[in-house]
């Protein structure tokens, strides 16, 4: 514990008033919350990469953010660090009574219904107007898709199986080409839109893939790709910036079929 001990000191002297760093000082909780959620990606992304090396400083970083929260807390009289450590120890305590008490736990399954019991009776009377009050509008719009869904799936609301999905995505598809047909404004493109996307992540929910995940693969697919196109062009003095699509496509078949053969 005394490294951690040094961090908060660290942390305590750039936020002093005297002695402190002028951009430490200026920081209030709003300021840092994007920082918070940026370090949270580059930890998703170190361990996208497999590398553990950089997932060690993305987690020092990501740290160091709820070290800065702390901070800015006591200072105002609110909590401190060590109140962080108390509520979290307490509460994956009270959510494990299978490990931590005498309740018996036989699936994954069984463990988070288990845990949706618990956050249900930790909440008390506090969401009575809709069971999508648990569902905090502040997270990202993938995540709290599927938590609106998976709320919305423990009273029953849910396809049964995975081809009536398939279905209501294939119907959303033709609403949005038919608003796109009909000339519809940016307005109803973006609603539309949003529905062949809420289906995918209720798509997703159902595969029991998580989409960020199944999305940061396929760019960075995308990406692994594009690069060996530009090096397929360069060596054949084709422009890219100036080619044209037919040009082009060959070139992108031919990096996919090395992406196949695991040449890339």
């Amino acid at each position: 514990m005394a490294d951690i001990a040094e961090l908060l000191s660290i942390m305590a002297r750039l936020r002093d008033p005297q002695s402190g760093c002028p951009w430490d000082l200026e920081q209030t909780f709003a300021s840092i919350a994007p920082y918070t959620v940026e370090e949270a990606h580059e930890v998703a992304d170190a361990i996208a990469r497999g590398n553990i090396s950089d997932l060690k400083d993305e987690l020092g970083d990501l740290l160091l953010q709820v070290v800065f929260h702390a901070q800015m807390a006591q200072e105002q009289g609110a909590f401190a660090f060590a109140d962080v450590v108390a509520a979290i120890n307490a509460k994956m305590i009270r959510r494990h009574p299978h490990v931590f008490g005498d309740a018996a736990v036989h699936s994954t399954e069984e463990q988070s219904e288990l845990w949706e019991q618990i956050k249900r009776a930790e909440r008390g009377d506090q969401f009575t107007a809709s069971i999508l009050d648990r569902v905090k509008p502040s997270i990202p719009e993938w995540p709290r898709a599927l938590k609106l869904q998976a709320a919305a799936a423990e009273v029953g609301f849910d396809w049964p199986a995975i081809a009536p999905v398939f279905d209501k995505l294939q119907e959303e598809i033709a609403e949005l080409k038919e608003a796109l047909a009909n000339g519809a404004n940016e307005a109803k493109q973006r609603d539309e839109l949003g529905d062949v996307l809420f289906v995918c992540a209720n798509l997703a929910r159902h595969l029991k893939i998580d989409p960020n995940q199944a999305l940061r693969s396929t760019n960075a697919k995308f990406e692994r790709r594009f690069r060996r196109l530009e090096v397929l062009a360069k060596e054949r003095g084709i422009d890219v910036i100036k080619a044209t699509l037919a040009e082009l496509d060959p070139l992108w078949d031919l990096a996919k079929q090395e992406d196949h053969d695991g040449l890339l």
